[in-house]
């Protein structure tokens, strides 16, 4: 199939509000905006990331949205673990963290179908779409009825956008994505995932052995930064 890519990073917080401080002291750059997700009940700000090992990736800041009722049927999670009491205690307990990540593919029903095949279940693939000043941007993503994020949070959700991206009228932040460490205690199998769902080698896109965790590092204004390894959380007790 077509070779896919990151698409973007998930950071949790518990407002929108603490992630703005948090990008702003972690990257030195404030993010811009985002929107709504009735379905999730949810709201985001978004950061332009994009390099040449990961063009048009951006950066996603996500809290629970205290006005909003989620519109998904009732007793399905939402995204991202979202619902996950462990992982909502320690973002309340220790701020904004580095959750997940999202990759595009453009044939989402075709990646789903491979990882169903190695034994990887990423949900049903939902339609969604939330209006913004340059148009509506539709997108198909997976997600489980449990929310629960697979390879405890280090295999991406999967995600087919419709004819707008995000970063098309998303300006430079002056911070490009470097590299993605992902580790893994069974790091060939996260391996033999993420080809089936298309995504090229990449010396960028790092797999290591070791326990679950994401780490990001950025490249900024001539200098690196990175954010520290943060833990992912299983919704699996």
């Amino acid at each position: 199939m077509t070779a896919s890519n990151l698409d973007h990073l998930v950071v949790v917080s518990p407002t929108l509000e603490e992630g703005v401080r948090w990008c702003e002291q972690h990257l030195g750059v404030q993010p811009g905006p985002g929107g709504t997700h009735p379905l999730m009940g949810t709201h985001n700000r978004l950061l332009n990331i994009a390099s040449p090992a990961f063009p048009n990736a951006y950066l996603e800041i996500i809290a629970l949205d205290p006005s909003a009722t989620p519109t998904r049927a009732h007793g399905l999670r939402r995204w991202f673990d979202m619902d996950d009491e462990r992982l909502l205690a320690r973002v309340q307990s220790q701020g904004p963290m580095l959750a997940h990540w999202v990759a595009r593919t453009p044939d989402v029903h075709q990646a789903v179908d491979h990882w169903r095949r190695l034994g990887a279940e990423p949900g049903e693939v939902l339609q969604a779409s939330r209006e913004t000043p340059a148009g509506l941007l539709q997108w198909k993503i997976t997600v489980r009825d449990d929310g629960q994020r697979l390879f405890d949070g280090t295999l991406p959700t999967l995600i087919e956008w419709g004819a707008v991206h995000p970063t098309d009228h998303m300006p430079s932040s002056g911070v490009m994505l470097d590299r993605l460490i992902l580790k893994h205690p069974q790091p060939q199998a996260l391996s033999a995932c993420l080809r089936a769902a298309g995504l090229p080698e990449n010396p960028s896109l790092v797999i290591q052995a070791g326990t679950p965790a994401l780490e990001v590092r950025f490249q900024a204004l001539g200098a690196e930064r990175h954010i520290p390894p943060l833990h992912a959380f299983t919704s699996l007790a």
